[in-house]
C-alpha cells in the first residue's frame, strides 16, 4: 500500500519538482541570451509567484505526507504488536488445553483405577487407545472399555454382512471380519421369518440407512470427531447437522449432561444382561457389557443400577444398547463375557473400534 502510495505523491509533485530541480542549477538563465529570452517582465513576475505559490503547497502536502506516513507506519506497527500478542495468547490457550486434557485423562484413569483396579489389558494403536476393565460388583459381573479416539473413523457401525436384512451376524465374527480389536453388539432390530433388520435409525459411514421416526426410541450416533451425540431425533435433517458418521437405535437415554433420565415403566427395576454406551467429560468414550440370568455368576442390573454406576465413573451421556442374549463383548480375538443364551446371538448391528 505505501509503494502505490509514494508513486501517486511522486507523479503529483513532479511539476513542482521539476522546476525546483531547474532553479537549483548555478545559473539557470546559462543558456538563454537577451535576444531569445522574450517573456516579458511581468509575466515572469507572475510565473515566479505561481511557482512559489506550487513550493509552498507542494512542501504544505510533504509535511502531510510524511506525517500521514509516520501514522500509517504507526498503524501497522501496532496491528503486528497486537497480532503477535494474540498469537501468543492462541499458543497459551492450546497448550493449557492439550494440558487439561492430559490432566483430565489422568484423574479419569485414577479414578477407574481406584474403583476397579487395574487394566485386564490394553491397546495403544495408531486409531485408539483402549483400557479393558473387568467388572465385579455384588450380583453382577461384566467387562468395560475406555475408549480414545484419535481417528473418528476408527469407529464403525457394521450391519450383518453388510446388509439391511440379513440372517444377523455374531459380534465375533462381524469384529473378524472388520479386523477390529474390540466390538460390542448394537442397536435392537425386529425378527421375521429367519431375517433381521434394524429398529429406529441406522447410519453407516455417513449414510442413513434405515430411518423411523419411532419416538420411543433413542438414537446412538458418533460425529465426524469421534464424539457420542443422539437422543430423540426426528428428521433427516438433524442427522446431518449434528455430522452423524455412525449410529444405531435403542432405549432408553440413560444419561443426559450428567442427570439420570426416567426410565420407562416397562424397563423399571428388571435385571438383565445389558450393553450400555457413554462417554466421560473429555469425551473419552465407555463400552460397558454386564452378564446376567446366572451367567458368569451374574445376575445382571436393572437399568437404575446402571445409571448409580455410570455416574460413580462420572460418566455424562448414556445409553442402553440391546442386551439380553444380544449382550457381547469382543475384545482382542474372543468374547470375554458370558452370553446368557449360552453362545453368541446373531445379531443386525454392532459397534467395532479398528486398531
Amino acid at each position: 500500500m505505501l509503494g502505490k502510495f509514494h508513486r501517486f505523491c511522486l507523479f503529483l509533485f513532479a511539476p513542482a519538482l521539476g522546476f525546483i530541480v531547474a532553479f537549483s542549477q548555478a545559473d539557470p538563465t546559462a543558456n538563454f541570451t537577451q535576444d531569445t529570452l522574450h517573456l516579458p517582465v511581468s509575466d515572469y513576475e507572475k510565473q515566479t509567484a505561481l511557482l512559489q505559490d506550487r513550493l509552498s503547497e507542494a512542501s504544505e502536502i510533504v509535511e502531510e505526507t510524511g506525517s500521514t506516513i509516520e501514522e500509517i507506519q504507526e498503524s501497522a506497527e501496532k496491528e503486528k504488536q497486537a497480532y503477535e500478542q494474540q498469537n501468543e495468547q492462541v499458543n497459551q490457550l492450546l497448550t493449557a488445553s492439550k494440558s487439561q486434557t492430559k490432566y483430565s485423562a489422568d484423574v479419569l484413569d485414577s479414578i477407574l483405577s481406584n474403583l476397579l483396579g487395574d487394566p485386564i489389558g490394553q491397546t495403544f494403536g495408531k486409531n485408539a487407545t483402549i483400557k479393558v476393565y473387568s467388572l465385579e460388583e455384588s450380583g453382577y459381573s461384566g467387562y468395560m472399555a475406555k475408549v480414545r479416539l484419535t481417528n473418528p473413523n476408527a469407529l464403525k457401525v457394521v450391519l450383518a454382512n453388510d446388509q439391511v436384512k440379513s440372517r444377523g451376524e455374531t459380534t465375533s465374527h462381524a469384529a473378524k471380519r472388520k479386523g477390529a480389536v474390540l466390538a460390542i453388539n448394537a442397536g435392537g432390530f425386529n425378527s421375521s421369518g429367519g431375517y433381521v433388520s434394524p429398529i429406529g435409525i441406522t447410519v453407516v459411514d455417513g449414510q442413513i440407512k434405515t430411518f423411523s421416526t419411532n419416538t420411543n426410541l433413542s438414537f446412538v450416533g458418533f460425529n465426524n470427531k469421534g464424539r457420542l451425540v443422539g437422543g430423540k431425533v426426528t428428521s433427516k435433517e438433524q442427522i446431518q447437522r449434528m455430522g452423524v458418521l455412525q449410529g444405531a437405535s435403542f432405549l432408553p437415554t440413560l444419561l443426559q449432561d450428567g442427570k439420570k433420565m426416567k426410565i420407562p415403566s416397562d424397563w423399571a427395576n428388571a435385571k438383565h444382561p445389558r450393553t450400555l454406551i457413554g462417554h466421560f467429560d473429555n469425551g473419552d468414550l465407555l463400552f460397558i457389557v454386564i452378564d446376567g440370568r446366572g451367567r458368569g455368576g451374574s445376575q445382571g442390573v436393572t437399568l437404575e443400577e446402571a445409571q448409580r454406576k455410570l455416574l460413580e465413573f462420572h460418566v455424562r451421556d448414556a445409553y442402553n444398547l440391546d442386551g439380553g442374549g444380544s449382550s457381547a463383548f469382543y475384545y482382542k480375538g474372543r468374547v470375554l463375557n458370558h452370553p446368557s443364551d449360552g453362545r453368541e446371538r446373531p445379531v443386525t448391528s454392532n459397534i467395532v473400534i479398528l486398531p
